[in-house]
């Protein structure tokens, strides 16, 4: 077995959801048709995790993977998508942007294993929404309650930017994924500005009444948006944990703190 590249699927990696038969999208269309036909949660991560639709994504992440940084030279690479990850039936989710190179691209979880999962994870642990401060890599014990945290684009982007058509391919996986989890839910934080512009179109697909204009994005943002079955859902923008965001101040952990607060209060999580 190649321990350089990236993980194969069913080879063993913690926490990993798919198997040797997983169906792998090769395009657009398949992602489309695969996305919309997944029986359940599991098998939807599972071909999260192993799609090849975007031929420039597959082609840095598994160079990242088999490059590697120096400070990590020594470690194996997940090197595939990063699938979605907690609470199978959360009340709040947490939507990002994409997966870093040497973050979630090397440990197989979203917001895991650099400076921004370090701070994201120390907020969620300090308001009772993770069972650690730290999420090292796939496997460490880390656990979400109540939440579940996904990413706009599975994949780790060239220059952390995913171009338009990559954003498009990918974004039958999350509206998949927050159609299976609806049922639960009653917010949604958005970690930046593309996260929180990429839900609009998933909630309209999903059935939700989306107001006109859009309610522009900024820290402590609130939208307020009704299910098809009458379920409100709390929409919150929270600044991205980016480092150029906690370097400068931008964002601070008491600010990341309130929000997080805010979205458990609104969620009735005791």
């Amino acid at each position: 077995m190649d321990e350089t590249g990236p993980v194969g699927p069913g080879t063993g990696w913690p926490e990993d959801p798919a198997t040797g038969v997983t169906p792998v999208a090769g395009s657009a269309a398949e992602v489309q048709a695969l996305a919309a036909g997944a029986p359940d949660l599991g098998e939807l991560v599972a071909r999260q995790s192993v799609c090849r639709a975007c031929p420039r994504l597959v082609a840095w992440r598994e160079e990242v993977a088999l490059v590697r940084r120096k400070s990590f030279i020594d470690e194996r690479y997940w090197g595939r998508p990063i699938p979605g990850w907690g609470d199978p039936e959360p009340a709040i989710l947490i939507l990002g942007l994409a997966p870093a190179a040497h973050g979630g691209n090397r440990t197989g979880r979203v917001f895991t294993g650099d400076r921004s999962g370090d701070f994201l994870f120390g907020s969620l642990y300090r308001v009772g929404l993770a069972s650690q401060p730290t999420s090292v890599r796939a496997g460490d014990g880390q656990r979400l309650a109540g939440a579940r945290m996904v990413a706009a684009v599975r994949c780790a982007p060239p220059e952390n930017k995913p171009t338009p058509g990559e954003r498009g391919t990918c974004a039958p996986w999350l509206a998949a994924e927050f159609r299976l989890v609806a049922a639960t839910l009653r917010v949604v934080v958005c970690l930046g500005g593309f996260a929180w512009q990429a839900l609009w179109p998933v909630l309209a697909e999903s059935g939700y009444e989306v107001p006109r204009p859009r309610p522009p994005f900024g820290h402590g943002a609130e939208a307020h948006v009704t299910g098809p079955d009458g379920a409100p859902l709390l929409l919150l923008g929270c600044y991205h944990p980016s480092q150029q965001n906690t370097f400068t101040g931008r964002v601070t952990q008491g600010m990341t703190d309130a929000i997080f607060r805010r979205a458990r209060e609104a969620a009735g999580l005791s």
